[in-house]
């Protein structure tokens, strides 16, 4: 555990390409609030409908499914259920001590997955398209995950 600290450019690497992560993931939840109030519909829950100072006119068609919305509410799912392995994988990377070009490589190779992801999900590109960029950052993580095993094991 003594490689967890900022002299050490492997964990300097995972730090930054974590905190990037940190704002995507974040920012998508932003970006949804924004495309919710902007065709002030797209809600789910069905309490949404309550008049609050944020929602003074409550009508039953804020609860339909607006695609500007929903598009980006999936987009902060699938980085739900993508970046929290890179976060586990990239830190059991730190800790077994790859050469800093590999991390390097495949930390900020994930983080352009990522954003490439984005865009080619708001710009409406084919699944194929963002099946190409989800797929680099899956193996990415899978060869994370592959390599602290054989570090470890071997």
């Amino acid at each position: 555990m003594d490689g967890i600290n900022l002299s050490n450019p492997v964990f300097v690497t995972y730090a930054i390409a974590s905190s990037l992560l940190v704002l995507k993931l974040m920012g998508q939840g932003w970006m949804t609030v924004y495309r919710m109030m902007r065709v002030d519909g797209g809600f789910v829950s069905p309490e949404d409908l309550r008049k609050t100072p944020l929602n003074p006119n409550p009508r039953p068609q804020q609860l339909d499914t607006d695609d500007y919305v929903d598009r980006s509410r999936r987009m902060h799912r699938n980085d739900l259920e993508n970046i929290p392995g890179f976060w586990m994988a990239g830190f059991l990377m730190v800790i077994v001590s790859p050469p800093l070009w590999l991390a390097q490589c495949l930390m900020y190779g994930f983080v352009a997955a990522r954003v490439a992801h984005a865009l080619a999900y708001a710009t409406k590109q084919t699944h194929d398209v963002r099946a190409t960029f989800y797929t680099i950052g899956s193996l990415i993580v899978i060869f994370m995950a592959l390599y602290v095993l054989w570090a470890v094991l071997f």
